[in-house]
């Protein structure tokens, strides 16, 4: 444990100056007693991560690590817990981020190219374990003392287990200038073919000294994302700019693949990569990480774990909630969608409270309820209407335990007697649980968006801003 009168940590660790700190956690450099190695030391407080549901989030993200031993990604090297602490001791990368690097201008090709090939071997490592980093940026990629590439801050990834049932992810997460299409369109996508791009938009930056995306308005920016549509300065090599077209293809399905972008001529020059050791390799299993291992047992008195309900579901990012907001709904952007026929809630209510609430203005209505994977419930009528039999999907989405956005909206039927049975009956029978109403009816009060991020701090979308850390 940490002593009040000495700054070893668990009997171990010097800890030394502040690296970085975010709203959960703070990074310290520290010198292992016993070896007099350089760490660097991630201290979680548990409690806030506790009351905000995330607990999930940081054992999946400690798993991830535990998965990926390899000479260009940050090594964890152990996970200790305290009561009210949980310390993640990882490998120090002394060099500093790379997007200090590249925010000093553009890099020189031969070195661009090394980096680059670093991050598409570690990325390709990632994947081949299931794991999909899902936040590839500058910010978080370090340079070693000899300008070798440490891809850190898994954070945001998702494993391989994540998947629905359709085998594709479906929460939207990530920094707005590097993400891909895909993610912002509110659909499923691929984890990989997400990285890639990414991993696209990366290695313009390298090469130009700016990003291929880049606009004053919001709006714009994701608009031309969605289209992919960006200029290759004079300067970059026909090679190069024809390799990052290809990656930056709005369609995942025919977006280049990494074992096409390693037999790319201008990323094959000069390529030199470290053999990894398969003998540090853990199998998934062996990278689980429980509630014992963050020493969850320790304060039963303050947590209580939620008995599982029959719908979970879908969880909540920061990335979701701006999408979700009024005026900046993304998806628009790349789908036609009928907003006579969504209308969005937010509740205060836990998700079982309201499944229940749904459920019992189902029977009122005489309504079937089904239930489906990812916070999913269909309501459907009995009798046939004028365009067939009603049904409203009604999806929930989990920003914190405590507080959840419903979208409810017509997947088959006539869209008079949905609008008919949503205002008459639906909204009336919901108003007990509903925070405020969004969509196309009047709301009896405006959300704003910023009281929505404050609920889940902790991601900066500020594509500007280095990373928080945490």
């Amino acid at each position: 444990m940490e002593s009040k009168g000495s700054s070893i940590l668990m009997e171990r660790y010097e800890l030394g100056r502040l690296l970085g700190q975010g709203t959960f956690a703070k990074v310290h450099h520290a010198r292992d007693v016993k070896t007099s190695m350089n760490v660097a030391i991630k201290i979680i407080d548990k409690e806030k991560i506790v009351k905000v549901g995330m607990i999930d989030q940081i054992k999946c993200e400690i798993s991830a690590m535990k998965l990926v031993r390899h000479s260009n990604i940050v090594q964890l090297y152990e996970v200790m817990a305290s009561k009210k602490k949980i310390y993640c001791v990882m490998e120090y990368v002394k060099g500093g981020e790379l997007y200090n690097k590249v925010s000093k201008g553009r890099l020189k090709e031969d070195v661009a190219r090394k980096l680059f090939q670093q991050l598409i071997n570690a990325i390709d490592f990632c994947h081949s374990r299931g794991v999909y980093h899902r936040d590839l940026k500058p910010e978080n990629l370090l340079l070693d003392e000899n300008g070798n590439l440490k891809i850190s801050d898994f954070g945001l990834s998702a494993l391989a287990e994540s998947k629905c049932q359709d085998g594709l992810l479906h929460t939207k997460c990530g920094t707005p200038a590097y993400v891909a299409p895909e993610v912002i369109n509110r659909r499923g996508y691929d984890g990989a073919k997400a990285d890639i791009w990414s991993c696209g938009v990366i290695l313009y930056v390298l090469l130009a000294g700016y990003l291929p995306f880049q606009d004053s308005n919001f709006m714009e920016m994701y608009r031309k994302i969605g289209k992919a549509e960006f200029k290759s300065p004079n300067w970059f090599p026909p090679d190069a700019h024809r390799l990052i077209s290809k990656i930056l293809n709005p369609n995942p399905s025919t977006r280049m693949s990494i074992s096409k972008i390693m037999e790319n001529s201008w990323f094959k020059k000069g390529l030199q990569l470290k053999p990894i050791n398969a003998d540090t390799e853990l199998k998934p299993e062996e990278a689980a990480i429980d509630d014992a291992g963050f020493g969850i047992g320790e304060s039963t008195d303050s947590i209580t774990e939620a008995k599982p309900e029959l719908v979970k579901p879908a969880h909540l990012n920061a990335f979701d909630i701006i999408s979700f907001s009024t005026g900046v709904d993304l998806s628009g952007l790349f789908e036609e969608r009928d907003k006579k026929r969504e209308v969005i809630f937010t509740s205060k209510q836990p998700a079982k409270t309201i499944i229940s609430k749904l459920e019992d203005v189902a029977r009122r209505l005489t309504l079937k309820v089904m239930k489906k994977d990812g916070g999913l419930l269909k309501l459907e009528g009995s009798k046939e209407g004028r365009k067939g039999v009603l049904s409203i999907d009604a999806e929930i989405f989990e920003v914190t335990p405590n507080f959840h956005f419903v979208e409810m909206k017509k997947s088959n039927g006539d869209t008079i007697e949905y609008k008919k049975t949503m205002i008459k009956d639906v909204r009336p029978a919901l108003e007990d649980i509903v925070w405020t109403w969004q969509g196309d009816e009047p709301r009896p009060q405006q959300l704003a968006e910023e009281e929505i991020l404050q609920t889940y701090q902790g991601y900066s979308f500020d594509t500007n801003s280095p990373q928080k850390n945490a």
